[in-house]
């Protein structure tokens, strides 16, 4: 699904998305990564959902943000607290979604200016 026409330079914008990646900026990713509105996106070594660990929540962690969308991938499924528990403790949010729903929500905060991480799942093509 294409979100915007235009180019976005000033934030990490999602653009558009579908079952294989997602574009931020019109750039296209098809491996899972991290977004921050106010820096470019890095990887997120996940490639699936259960392979989650408390490690890849800790890289969260590091960014500081206020709330965190996780795209857990093609259907939305709960992560168990206890691999949130170093963003819980700090009273950051997280909200599981699909990717398509994650997506969306990121956009929608990000323009709130809220400080929101994007936590995409992405799994590797075979």
């Amino acid at each position: 699904m294409k979100l915007h026409t235009t180019e976005t330079k000033q934030y990490q914008t999602v653009t558009a998305y579908d079952e294989d990646g997602v574009e931020l900026n019109a750039i296209r990713f098809t491996n899972s990564l991290l977004v921050l509105p106010e820096t470019e996106p890095v990887p997120w070594p996940v490639n699936s959902f259960e392979a989650l660990t408390p490690q890849h929540f800790d890289q969260i962690d590091a960014t500081a943000p206020d709330v965190v969308i996780l795209g857990t991938g093609e259907r939305q499924r709960f992560v168990h607290p206890k691999l949130t528990t170093v963003l819980t403790a700090r009273r950051i949010g997280v909200e599981c979604m699909d990717n398509q729903a994650a997506c969306r929500t990121y956009n929608i905060l990000m323009a709130e200016g809220r400080k929101v991480a994007l936590a995409l799942i992405i799994a590797p093509q075979a």
